[in-house]
């Protein structure tokens, strides 16, 4: 089993002030603090034993201030010489499918027959569409065109497009990709049962981004598959992220993993502002959110945190060995990707779990054969 580490550069703390557009007032902690701590996390996965750096793809707020997936996976390969990258996701409405296509060759032949993942997702935070002006009712229609444009770049040397946001002309990406099922490693985060049918009858794989219940996800799984099925395709096992706190007792992972779930859950709020359920309203293909809104205005903070904290992998290194055994049973796992840094965590209590993790947790979950529980939990 592969086990990938992924960190948000997120500044928590400077919530109020971006919000107040305080520009006369220094931020608490600084961005620069916030990368230069993260790349250093970043730097510990090749010594500490896990094998790939995942990279998102998020914008002009404190919520993940990550910027381009694709540069920093550039910057991770060159990290190290074993560790694969993955992005989690790209969120391909905002971009040139074309100039994605590119960067995507580019980077294959800079990691040198390492893996490149290629998780890909539609978006759906307003602040990120305005700002890019993509209007956010046409994202799913970017979103398939793009990845219909990306395969025909990665799969055939010569090739055009027509559709109604992006007309090809007869072109080539150059350098030809290096792996030679590079299209193959495409896989695709949603949250609706619609965008769950279309994704799975685009031949797509699954990674499932930690927005539901591993119930739900087992059920998307099983869904998922059941399409497949119907076009005489095999199962597939998804690739599946899972934030930890890992600590010598359960009472110090809890106080931990509670407390930073909470502020990561205030900063999903501010910056996608799901409770505000109208901006959905005329958004196509967003009608999931518009609901799922409107449920969490009946709850607290922190019982969205505690909701969303409970079924992560926290505890001992033996409490979290067995959650993350829960976790591969309910959603057939073929891969993790484990999160140690959200909200506000200081660098150095996601340094003491991951070293934790890493020594205790991380061999055992290497030695599991993911395919000892069939696709479709």
């Amino acid at each position: 089993m592969k086990a990938g580490v992924c960190f948000n550069f997120q500044n928590y703390q400077d919530w109020e002030r971006f919000e107040a557009k305080a520009v006369d007032r220094a931020p608490v902690v600084s961005d620069q603090q916030i990368w230069d701590e993260e790349l250093r996390l970043y730097g510990l996965a090749d010594p500490l034993g896990f094998d790939a750096m995942w990279a998102l793809d998020h914008h002009f707020a404190p919520y993940i201030m990550s910027g381009s997936p694709l540069f920093q996976l550039s910057h991770f390969a060159g990290l190290s010489s074993r560790l694969d990258v993955g992005s989690m996701v790209i969120v391909l409405p905002w971009y040139d499918p074309i100039t994605i296509a590119e960067q995507i060759c580019v980077l294959d032949q800079m990691l040198q027959g390492r893996r490149l993942i290629l998780g890909v997702g539609r978006g759906v935070a307003q602040r990120e569409f305005d700002t890019y002006r993509v209007p956010l009712s046409e994202s799913r229609g970017r979103f398939m065109e793009s990845i219909e444009i990306i395969r025909l770049a990665l799969t055939q040397e010569w090739f055009s497009f027509e559709g109604e946001h992006f007309t090809i002309p007869e072109t080539t990406i150059r350098p030809r990709p290096r792996t030679a099922n590079l299209a193959g490693t495409l896989k695709a985060a949603w949250v609706s049962p619609e965008s769950l049918s279309i994704l799975a009858n685009a031949g797509v794989g699954m990674l499932l981004t930690n927005q539901k219940s591993w119930d739900g996800y087992q059920k998307d799984v099983r869904d998922f598959n059941a399409v497949r099925a119907d076009r005489g395709w095999e199962p597939l096992q998804p690739t599946v992220v899972v934030n930890v706190s890992c600590a010598d007792s359960a009472d110090e992972a809890w106080e931990v993993i509670l407390r930073h779930t909470i502020e990561m859950q205030d900063s999903i709020e501010r910056h996608y502002h799901f409770t505000d359920s109208a901006q959905f309203k005329n958004a196509a293909g967003y009608d999931y959110y518009a609901s799922f809104g409107k449920t969490l205005t009946k709850k607290t903070p922190e019982e969205i945190g505690e909701f969303n904290a409970e079924p992560q992998a926290w505890g001992t290194p033996q409490q979290c060995l067995e959650k993350i055994e829960y976790i591969q049973r309910m959603t057939s796992a073929e891969e993790f990707i484990f999160s140690f840094r959200y909200g506000g965590m200081p660098a150095d209590v996601a340094e003491r779990s991951m070293r934790l993790f890493a020594e205790h947790v991380l061999p055992h979950v290497h030695a599991w054969d993911p395919r000892a529980v069939a696709a479709g939990g």
